[in-house]
C-alpha cells in the first residue's frame, strides 16, 4: 500500500467518522423527543381531570413501571424511539466503516493510540447498546448514551486525531489485538452500567418521595430503581470479567516487552485501581447489602476512573505507556 493511498483511506475514514457523529446527534435528538412524548402522554390524563366537575379531582396514580425484559415484537411502538434506533444503527454502520478504513490505512488493528482507542471504544459502546436492545428495552437510555458518544467521539476526533504512523516496537505484539480490544469492550459495558446507575439515582430519589410522584413525568416513564440497579449490576459484572482479563493480559504483555509483570507504571496502577473499584462494588453489593444509592455511586465512580485513565493519565502522566500518539 502506497503512502498516498493510505492517506486517502485515512481521509475517507475521517469523513465516515464525522458523518457518524452527525447521525448520532440526530439519534440523540430523536431519543430525547421520544422521552418528551412519553412525558406528555403520562401527564395528559392528570391535566384533563382538573377541568371536569366542581369537585377536586383525585390524585392520578403513578404510571405502571416500565418493563425492561420485553421481546422487541411485544414492545410499545414508539415512533421517535424507533427513529432513534434506526439512526443509531446507521451511525454504527458509518463508524464501523470509518474504523475498518483506519485499520486498512494503517495495516494493523485500529486501536494503537488515543484517537483510535476512542474510535473503537465508542463503537463498542453503541454496539453493546444495540445488542442489548434485542433483550432489554433500553430505548429510554438512548439519549444518555448517544449524547455521551457524541461528546467522547467528537472530542477525541477534534483533540486526539493523528495521522497514521508506524507502530512503536513494544506495540508490535499479538497482545495489542487482544489486550486493548478487551479493555475497550469492558469500557463499553461499564459505560452502560454507569448510564443505568445515573438513571437509578434519579428514580430512587423520586420513589423515596411519594408526595412528588405525580410530578417529574419523565421519571414516571422509566423502570423502577430496583430493576435499573439489577441490570446495571449485570453489565458491571460482565465488564469486570473483561477488565480482569485486561489486567492479566497487560501483565503478560509487560513481561514480554519490558521483562517484568508489574512496575508501578502510572497506567498499570490506574488499571488496578479501576479493578479494585469494581471488585469492591460487586463484593459490597453481593455480600454487604450495599443496595440503592451507595451501589449506584460506586458504579459511577468506577466509570469516572475509567475515563480519567483514558484521558488524564495518557495526556499528563509520564510512563512506559506513552502511546497516545500526541506530541
Amino acid at each position: 500500500m502506497t503512502e498516498s493511498s493510505a492517506l486517502t483511506l485515512d481521509g475517507l475514514s475521517l469523513l465516515m467518522v464525522w458523518t457518524a457523529i452527525g447521525v448520532y446527534a440526530l439519534a440523540f435528538a430523536a431519543y430525547a423527543i421520544d422521552l418528551a412524548v412519553r412525558v406528555s402522554r403520562v401527564d395528559a390524563p392528570a391535566a384533563e381531570l382538573v377541568t371536569v366537575g366542581d369537585v377536586a379531582p383525585p390524585v392520578a396514580p403513578p404510571a405502571a413501571a416500565v418493563q425492561l425484559q420485553v421481546p422487541p415484537h411485544e414492545r410499545e411502538r414508539l415512533v421517535w424511539a424507533r427513529i432513534g434506533t434506526a439512526l443509531t444503527i446507521l451511525g454504527f454502520a458509518l463508524q464501523l466503516s470509518g474504523d475498518v478504513l483506519r485499520g486498512i490505512a494503517a495495516a494493523r488493528v485500529p486501536w494503537a493510540n488515543m484517537y483510535e482507542f476512542a474510535l473503537t471504544g465508542t463503537l463498542l459502546i453503541v454496539g453493546v447498546f444495540l445488542f442489548a436492545l434485542r433483550r432489554y428495552d433500553l430505548r429510554f437510555l438512548g439519549s444518555f448514551l448517544l449524547g455521551m458518544v457524541v461528546l467522547l467521539l467528537g472530542g477525541a476526533t477534534l483533540g486526539f486525531y493523528v495521522e497514521v504512523t508506524p507502530l512503536m516496537d513494544p506495540l508490535r505484539s499479538v497482545w495489542l489485538v487482544i489486550h486493548v480490544f478487551v479493555a475497550s469492550l469492558a469500557t463499553a459495558l461499564f459505560a452502560i452500567a454507569c448510564g443505568l446507575s445515573v438513571t437509578q439515582l434519579l428514580q430512587h430519589r423520586r420513589e423515596s418521595r411519594p408526595s412528588v410522584n405525580t410530578r417529574r413525568g419523565l421519571l414516571r416513564t422509566l423502570p423502577t430503581a430496583e430493576d435499573l440497579e439489577a441490570l446495571a449490576y449485570r453489565f458491571a459484572i460482565i465488564g469486570f470479567i473483561f477488565w480482569t482479563f485486561t489486567l492479566i493480559a497487560g501483565a503478560i504483555w509487560a513481561n514480554d516487552s519490558w521483562g517484568r509483570f508489574w512496575g508501578f507504571d502510572t497506567k498499570e496502577v490506574w488499571t488496578f485501581i479501576i479493578w479494585v473499584l469494581y471488585a469492591g462494588y460487586i463484593h459490597a453489593r453481593a455480600t454487604r447489602g450495599w443496595r440503592g444509592n451507595r451501589s449506584a455511586w460506586l458504579s459511577i465512580v468506577g466509570f469516572a476512573a475509567v475515563l480519567f485513565n483514558f484521558t488524564a493519565v495518557n495526556m499528563f502522566f509520564k510512563g512506559l505507556h506513552a502511546y497516545s500518539g500526541l506530541n
